[in-house]
């Protein structure tokens, strides 16, 4: 497709500028749904040897796009066709913003010179997605396709991380240009701004003070690869950690400085906390969750986008890994008591040994706790973890231990259903040789169900077990508490999702009975194809929380 001009400057049509500039910055995997404005993009994939993995909706692409990263920590891709397909994806764009996710959206658009004329799927879509994105832009002309592809990916993985978007009128990506302007490469995470130094003498004062401190680890210690860092200041300081999000598996949940169920008394009684890469958001009570007396610390690789919920005495803002050693190497000689630690093992062991009685528990249809007694055993220490549900992954994300980073993939505080299936699809591609399980409420099933296909279709063998209790729980269980009924909250009992697998090329087990849980998984692990456990749970359970709402 490369035409040599009179002045002998390489030209090549948009579509292989665009995949030469993706293969430059290391792209792979293209994550797609067809559509005639893509098609020279598709074209110019093909000749860069970039792997064009088609899925059946939009939203499953650009989950995927953002799964990859997850997984990778290098950014994913997403090409969209114009119109509904870029709209179809907006949820899963908004989800990457706000899990700081670095992915590039490429979207097709209209031709340029019919712009206004009422072309087929003609729709601005700058506007609609510039709110949600690092950038937003349109090529112009097919020249500048490279250094706009530059722009947006260093925009993307530029603290904090996120979704940039640039879309192609159909003219432009069919027209030839040059490859403009020097190939500019991704920022590097392991350089960047110091944190300021007055803020870091009060964060040491704290510390060396600290009788009971606590570390609360959220997204963005992942993000900055920050968890050998932490690790190493948890230990030498004997601070307790506590993780959600990506987070989770950057201290291994047998390591002995890790805490999950203790976590509501460590933040209460703690004299000190330091947040590193999280957000005093709704998972953190606003946060009410931490000591009205505890000092906070708060330890990040750029300043937020919204104010703090509450006062915080240091802000630490640059390199995560840089400002966790620079602390553990100032505060070298400074242990908090040794009590502390040990009192918060006596109340995770507690809470633990609370649980005993559920993961053991011999009803049918099944507890969703039982579940996942049986699955824990089955995991590799490394399997990638999937939720995308309510209640059943509610209890998945409390039992269910990571060991390693990037081994817990949820939807993140925007909490849109629908993810998995494109989370699973991208992981078990990054990481072919790991398990790959996929948490799946019945409810959940209904966005993205039609995913098992694309799994069986590109040999992708993903494990799914799903928690089929014929309600959306975490809504009808509190409705019915405020106002002693609930409505649009009921889903048909018992359905056969395991055998709408089988019909899309997967493997089908249902399970009724305890013990048919634990053969109908080894079965699944075993099938080679995408697996579905369709278990029936007991609908009258409710998981013991408070109201998303809020």
């Amino acid at each position: 497709m490369a035409t040599e001009s009179s002045s002998e400057t390489r030209q090549f049509v948009g579509g292989h500028l665009v995949a030469r500039r993706l293969r430059a910055h290391g792209i792979t995997k293209l994550f797609t749904l067809s559509g005639g404005h893509l098609f020279s993009i598709y074209d110019g994939c093909r000749a860069q040897g970039i792997d064009i993995v088609d899925v059946r909706h939009e939203q499953t692409a650009a989950f995927a796009a953002e799964g990859w990263a997850k997984v990778t920590r290098c950014p994913g891709a997403a090409a969209l066709t114009a119109g509904p397909g870029v709209t179809n994806a907006i949820s899963a764009i908004a989800s990457a913003q706000q899990n700081h996710s670095p992915m590039l959206v490429l979207g097709g658009r209209a031709p340029a010179a019919r712009w206004g004329r009422g072309s087929l799927q003609e729709i601005d879509h700058v506007p609609l997605v510039a709110p949600l994105t690092k950038m937003a832009a349109t090529a112009q002309r097919a020249s500048e396709i490279p250094s706009l592809i530059d722009a947006a990916l260093g925009a993307a993985m530029t603290p904090h991380g996120g979704p940039a978007f640039v879309d192609f009128p159909l003219d432009v990506v069919l027209s030839e240009g040059v490859e403009e302007g020097a190939f500019v490469p991704l920022p590097r995470q392991t350089r960047g701004p110091e944190a300021d130094g007055g803020a870091f003498d009060r964060a040491i004062e704290l510390l060396k003070g600290a009788q009971r401190p606590v570390i609360m680890a959220g997204n963005d210690l992942y993000w900055g690869h920050g968890e050998e860092a932490l690790r190493q200041l948890a230990e030498q300081l004997r601070i307790p950690v506590f993780l959600n999000g990506l987070a989770r598996g950057c201290v291994a949940a047998d390591h002995e400085l890790f805490f999950s169920r203790a976590r509501s008394a460590a933040l209460r009684d703690a004299d000190v906390a330091v947040l590193v890469g999280a957000r005093m958001d709704f998972r953190l009570g606003f946060g009410g969750a931490i000591g009205e007396r505890t000092s906070i610390v708060v330890v990040d690789r750029a300043q937020p986008a919204l104010a703090h919920a509450r006062a915080v005495a240091a802000e630490l803002y640059g390199v995560v890994s840089d400002t966790l050693d620079a602390l553990r190497v100032t505060c070298a000689c400074r242990r908090s008591d040794a009590a502390w630690p040990s009192w918060l093992r006596s109340v995770e062991d507690e809470a633990r040994a609370a649980e005993r009685e559920q993961l053991l528990d011999q009803r049918a249809p099944l507890h969703p706790m039982r579940i996942y007694a049986e699955l824990g055993q089955l995991l590799d220490r490394d399997a990638i973890v999937i939720g995308d549900g309510g209640d059943f992954v509610s209890y998945g994300g409390r039992m269910i231990d990571s060991y390693a980073p990037g081994c817990w993939l949820d939807p993140g505080p925007f909490g849109c259903l629908g993810s998995g299936p494109g989370y699973a699809l991208a992981a078990k591609l990054a990481q072919p040789e790991r398990q790959v399980v996929l948490l799946l409420g019945d409810g959940a099933f209904g966005f993205a169900g039609m995913e098992f296909d694309t799994l069986a279709r590109h040999g992708v063998p993903v494990v799914a077990v799903m928690g089929n209790n014929g309600i959306w729980g975490l809504e009808k269980h509190p409705m019915e508490l405020i106002y002693g009924y609930s409505l649009a909250a009921q889903l048909t009992p018992q359905t056969r999702y395991d055998v709408v697998v089988q019909a899309l090329g997967g493997h089908g087990s249902l399970v009724r009975e305890p013990e048919q849980l634990r053969p109908a998984l080894e079965r699944a692990f075993a099938a080679d194809v995408p697996a579905l456990v369709n278990v029936l749970t007991d609908p009258s359970v409710a998981y013991p929380r408070r109201s998303n709402l809020a």
